[in-house]
């Protein structure tokens, strides 16, 4: 069971970046959710402050990880948000990266213990959802959670999970932006960011599957794989690469602007991403 009211298009950040008046600006732009980044933990008090800013706007955590909060905290967060403001908290868990964390053996047993503490305390299926790249995750998101959250995608990669996840369950995928049509500035930007990526190899070798080499992955990343990863261009050109997700069967895609002005370019998209929202 999916988890309704995301919308078509949110928006991610990392979480301190957040701020009540931003997330009403958002709501009000059309986006149907904020993605708070960069491992939030699970009892962080800005949740609630986002939800009682806002009208209809879902908070979703992109991604508590299951290293660094325990469940019981993260159900406690859930069920204190959902009787309070039904229906619009995702719990987004994942278990991060190994380059970052000293105790990674298991990961994939991790999120299963995760996961049945989160079924004991009475969190949904329908209300967490999971960090997914690789198909045993994403058999274990479609399982038994609402579906999945890939971060650092390609439309390729959508279509692979889609065909993973079937029909009704969650695919909300993330995907960066700058909203600048020159090339080789845009470029630069996106590197600031993406180069990041390339440190981590969770990241790299999903990238792998989908024809990127030691050409492309190596610091500080190729122009294509910048371009792959990074919308740039027009707001029209950069509409058209997230709808890239859609047509490839995401439900949901979370943008991430990169730049000084993360408010500019996301009213210069509104009109072209929100005029349908769901």
């Amino acid at each position: 069971m999916a988890f309704d009211g995301l919308g078509t298009f949110g928006v991610w950040q990392p979480y301190p970046q957040f701020t009540p008046e931003s997330a009403r600006e958002i709501e009000e732009l059309g986006y149907g959710t904020i993605w708070l980044g960069s491992s939030p933990p699970a009892d962080f008090d800005g949740y609630e402050q986002l939800l009682a800013a806002t009208e209809s706007l879902v908070v979703a955590t992109s991604i508590v990880n299951v290293w660094a909060s325990a469940p019981d905290a993260a159900a406690d967060t859930y069920l204190r948000l959902d009787e309070k403001f039904p229906g619009r908290f995702l719990l987004g868990i994942g278990a991060g990266h190994r380059e970052h964390t000293a105790d990674y053996t298991k990961p994939y047993d991790a999120l299963v213990d995760y996961l049945d503490v989160l079924d004991a305390r009475g969190v949904p299926q329908h209300g967490r959802a999971l960090a997914a790249l690789g198909p045993r995750v994403a058999r274990l998101a479609r399982d038994r959670t609402a579906g999945a959250l890939p971060y650092l995608t390609v439309p390729e990669h959508t279509a692979e999970l889609r065909g993973i996840l079937g029909p009704d369950s969650l695919l909300a995928v993330e995907h960066k932006v700058v909203l600048d049509d020159d090339p080789a500035r845009a470029r630069t930007q996106g590197r600031d960011r993406a180069g990041f990526y390339l440190g981590l190899s969770n990241y790299t070798n999903n990238l792998r599957r989908f024809g990127f080499d030691d050409t492309d992955l190596a610091a500080p990343g190729s122009d294509r794989y910048i371009d792959a990863v990074v919308a740039h261009g027009t707001a029209d050109q950069v509409a058209d690469r997230l709808n890239e997700h859609l047509r490839a069967g995401a439900g949901h895609v979370a943008i991430q602007v990169l730049g000084d002005d993360t408010a500019a370019a996301l009213r210069a998209l509104a009109p072209i991403l929100t005029t349908n929202r769901d």
